[in-house]
């Protein structure tokens, strides 16, 4: 007797879950596009977001791929304090950009290589600033604009004891602010 109550029992769960179960929805049918001489019509453009981000603007002097940025010395020969043709594309450029930007002031630090006296590499480094000074000053530059100052030789480019070495310290650094 017990037997027949499992298997009813069982029967019942089964008729159950058979009753439960959903049947699969049948494919729908893709009818055949006829094929129309006329162009389809313009499927409308999605809007496209705009960015709330404001976009930074670097300015010449601090951005690295700019010619201001990246060409900032005048080299001169062996005891000279003239700014010399080899120069004037250089004084050119950030003259015509100081004029431009009549708000940014910079310093022109003269520098010497190693040989000479500190008193003697002081002056010396001091009236190639101010050789460079006088030349930004034709371009339209303000004297307020310009601080010459002299390194001398405390600061030199390149470390050698030799023609090459020397020539690269040889030079008035044009550098503007940090910020």
């Amino acid at each position: 007797m017990k037997i027949y109550q499992n298997l009813a029992c069982i029967g019942a769960v089964a008729l159950l879950l058979s009753a439960c179960g959903s049947s699969p929805k049948p494919k729908a049918e893709v009818a055949p596009t006829p094929v129309a001489s006329s162009p389809a019509p313009a499927q409308p453009t999605p809007a496209v977001a705009q960015s709330t981000v404001a976009k930074v603007v670097v300015p010449d002097y601090m951005d690295p791929n700019s010619p201001i940025s990246k060409d900032r010395s005048v080299f001169f020969g062996f005891d000279e304090y003239s700014v010399n043709k080899g120069a004037q594309g250089v004084v050119e450029r950030h003259g015509k950009y100081l004029a431009k930007n009549s708000s940014l002031k910079i310093r022109v630090e003269g520098n010497t290589d190693e040989r000479g006296g500190a008193e003697y590499n002081l002056a010396l480094g001091q009236k190639r600033a101010e050789a460079v000074v006088k030349a930004l000053q034709v371009y339209g530059v303000k004297a307020e604009q310009l601080e010459a100052v002299s390194w001398g030789k405390e600061k030199p480019r390149a470390a050698g004891h030799d023609e090459a070495s020397w020539s690269q310290n040889r030079r008035a650094d044009l550098t503007y602010p940090s910020k």
